[in-house]
């Protein structure tokens, strides 16, 4: 039976390596040598770790140098040897995706190996660091040029066991997305829309994307609540959640009760933003926007933004599942929903991708 051109341009899109528009257009090809290349260089510092060498960043350290990371505190003789497994099998798989194995159950096995490499790096062993970092991002650019105000220096801040979570996180971001480069590579889709030769499931057709993205946006705010109301009191003096003395004592630090309110605030701001995903002041740029109102808003300019908050909330919150205290249920438990928070905010964003997107270049679908 003969082929359809839109089927051989799908082909061909995924038979041959993508050799046209930008570097970042070439991210399915990339990806996947960037995740393998990072499973090679982690590995072998695995391998030194394990043979005793310096530097291993789970072990037990000083309190205003330790992660909060499920690996910390450990010893290296026992999780360097995992990790060195870890990244071994993970290089095994990168190698078979390159080679575009696609076959039975072949291809389920690298699916599963691509994905949970992706999660364990991205979600479970990082904690709060990116979440910090995102948010405090302005403040540590302007530290750059005007140092650190008091005794500390960006080195307080931005230290090995934190700097080595960064690492493992980007990790996880490199593996996602050779994992999903390879899923539709081998479902005979577009590598970089995902449309293939069937029509699109009816979940992913704008009126329905934006029906359960408004769900999502929704779920994504009320999660922001317990966070919000539990800084807000203790900023007038209300110990909800936690001991008077623990109370007491943020009164007696400097800054703290009024950190926790920008926080609180920053996050509903965070919320109410984040209707622009199912509004229409999130396509066009509204009124008291006076220097752009009318034009159209580039996708881009919500999607980035929204998915880099979305991923970091994720491991964050699976910190908080960690740490929760029953008689400080305060202190950690709002945290909790931040994985909902996190998920939410992401299927928004995927919702508004879906509404937001035009034809695709490559396979010209759409």
């Amino acid at each position: 039976m003969a082929k359809s051109a839109s089927e051989e341009r799908i082909r061909e899109n995924h038979t041959h390596p993508v050799t046209r528009g930008s570097w970042w257009a070439r991210w399915p090809e990339w990806s996947t040598y960037l995740a393998v290349l990072w499973s090679v260089l982690y590995g072998l510092a695995g391998l030194y770790w394990a043979m005793g060498g310096e530097g291993y960043p789970f072990e037990k350290t000083i309190d205003d140098r330790s992660s909060v990371s499920i690996l910390e505190p450990s010893r290296a003789e026992v999780v360097a040897p995992l990790i060195v497994l870890f990244c071994a099998v993970g290089v095994v798989a990168g190698v078979l995706m390159l080679r575009n194995r696609s076959i039975g159950r072949s291809r389920k096995a690298i699916l599963a190996v691509g994905w949970v490499t992706a999660c364990v790096l991205a979600f479970l062993i990082p904690d709060y660091s990116l979440l910090g970092l995102v948010a405090f991002s302005p403040v540590l650019v302007v530290f750059l040029f005007t140092g650190v105000p008091g005794q500390q220096d960006l080195g307080d801040i931005v230290y090995w066991h934190r700097g080595n979570l960064i690492i493992v996180f980007i990790g996880g971001l490199l593996w996602a997305a050779a994992t999903i480069a390879y899923q539709r590579r081998s479902s005979n889709q577009c590598q970089h829309c995902g449309r293939g030769a069937k029509a699109a499931a009816a979940w992913t057709r704008p009126e329905a994307a934006l029906r359960w993205g408004r769900l999502a946006v929704w779920v994504s705010v009320l999660s922001t609540l317990p966070y919000d109301i539990t800084r807000l009191a203790w900023y007038f003096g209300w110990p909800l959640g936690i001991q008077d003395d623990f109370l007491q004592e943020m009164e007696d630090t400097t800054g703290m009760l009024e950190l926790g309110l920008a926080l609180a605030i920053a996050s509903t701001l965070g919320s109410l933003l984040s209707h622009g995903l199912v509004s229409r002041w999130g396509e066009v740029w509204p009124r008291w926007v006076w220097f752009k109102k009318g034009k159209r808003i580039h996708p881009a300019t919500a999607i980035v933004p929204a998915s880099i908050v979305a991923v970091v909330l994720i491991p964050g919150g699976l910190m908080n599942i960690r740490a929760v205290e029953a008689h400080e249920w305060g202190a950690a438990g709002p945290g909790i929903f931040w994985v909902v928070w996190g998920a939410a905010l992401g299927a928004a964003t995927f919702s508004y991708y879906l509404r937001r997107r035009s034809q695709c270049k490559y396979c010209h679908r759409g």
